[in-house]
């Protein structure tokens, strides 16, 4: 990405959350905002198409017996009935694909060393090749970030391709957003092991591996 496209996505979208509102507009949920003056409209629909994910029809949380089931397979040593989890207790090559995933789709700001059973029906759903439905689980996060109270600045790059959709000619800005929860805390605890893990290797499943 060049320095111009770069101050033109930090700022914008900081703009689109400072104004940003949930509404209802003849039943269907919106996010609308105001960017450079001009009114952005993202519904879940609109996250399916700008992100052409053809997702619609997708899975959107497994059942919990289906989750246990599956993250033993993946070698997931520390299972309990708490639908919370935590890479530390996966192989590398497990942990490193669930660590990726978090950093792209998470909603929160922090413990970035677990996840929950909805980020775990997207883990096994990519795994299994299964379709989720990833458009809902942006849009539903969006709007519950408005709704708690205490907004950030979340999904940048998503939120940039929404305003490409939307928004031309947008203002080239000096204002730099950087984000907080990319630093190197979080990628060194990609090395942290869960107490007691055996340490046992677990391969990624037949399916996932590209042929020579």
């Amino acid at each position: 990405m060049t320095k111009p496209n770069k101050l033109k996505w930090t700022y914008t979208n900081e703009q689109l959350w400072t104004t940003a509102k949930v509404k209802i507009v003849n039943g269907e949920v919106q996010i609308q905002a105001l960017v450079d003056k001009k009114k952005v409209i993202i519904t879940k629909t609109s996250v399916r198409s700008d992100l052409q994910l053809e997702d619609a029809e997708g899975t959107e949380c497994l059942p919990n017996a289906t989750i246990f089931e599956q993250l033993t397979l993946m070698g997931y040593e520390n299972l309990t009935q708490k639908l919370t989890f935590y890479k530390a207790f996966f192989s590398p090559q497990w942990k490193f694909l669930i660590h990726t995933i978090l950093q792209c789709l998470s909603a929160k700001t922090t413990a970035w060393n677990e996840f929950s059973s909805t980020m775990a029906s997207a883990v096994i759903c990519l795994a299994t090749n299964q379709k989720f439905n990833f458009s809902k689980y942006i849009f539903d996060n969006m709007v519950k970030n408005l709704e708690g109270g205490v907004k950030f600045l979340m999904y940048p790059r998503f939120v940039q391709v929404f305003l490409d959709k939307q928004v031309e000619g947008m203002s080239k800005h000096k204002k730099i957003y950087v984000t907080p929860s990319h630093t190197k805390k979080v990628f060194a605890n990609m090395k942290r092991q869960g107490k007691d893990f055996s340490g046992r290797d677990t391969p990624l499943f037949p399916t996932m591996i590209v042929q020579a």
